[in-house]
């Protein structure tokens, strides 16, 4: 297991820390977003989106549970499943075939749909530091 850490990222920074993430994910394309309300998930996922050439702004999915960025001939899928009850939900929208279509895959709150996740991701997690940064642990399950 491939595994790299930011200690006390200030936002300002994470322009270069999505760079690094895009470089040390290679070709996996499931990246799973883990940590509190708050954490700063939807931020990073909006550099990384930045960086990966999406032009428009990137807004949280909460209530459509799914938004498609195109960038660079290819699409991005940024799902936030809090408001999801059950995996059987995400089924109920075609999750199965977003995992599975090759583009990238953005999940915040995979807790709820871990039955349908597969085992090779990316999972990072997000938690404030004490000195007002983040912390931001990253680890590849090839």
């Amino acid at each position: 297991m491939k595994e790299i850490n930011f200690e006390n990222v200030p936002e300002e920074e994470y322009p270069e820390v999505a760079l690094k993430l895009i470089d040390f994910a290679g070709k996996e394309t499931i990246w799973l977003f883990n940590g509190n309300l708050g954490a700063g998930k939807t931020t990073l996922i909006g550099y990384i989106c930045k960086a990966l050439g999406v032009t428009e702004d990137i807004q949280s999915p909460t209530f459509s549970i799914v938004n498609e960025h195109l960038c660079d001939h290819s699409k991005i899928y940024h799902f936030d499943c809090y408001r999801l009850e059950t995996y059987e939900e995400a089924l109920d929208f075609g999750m199965e075939e977003y995992l599975d279509s090759g583009h990238l895959c953005l999940i915040e709150w995979p807790d709820r749909i871990e039955e349908l996740l597969p085992d090779n991701h990316i999972s990072i997690e997000l938690s404030q530091s004490s000195e007002g940064g983040r912390n931001i642990n990253v680890k590849c399950n090839p």
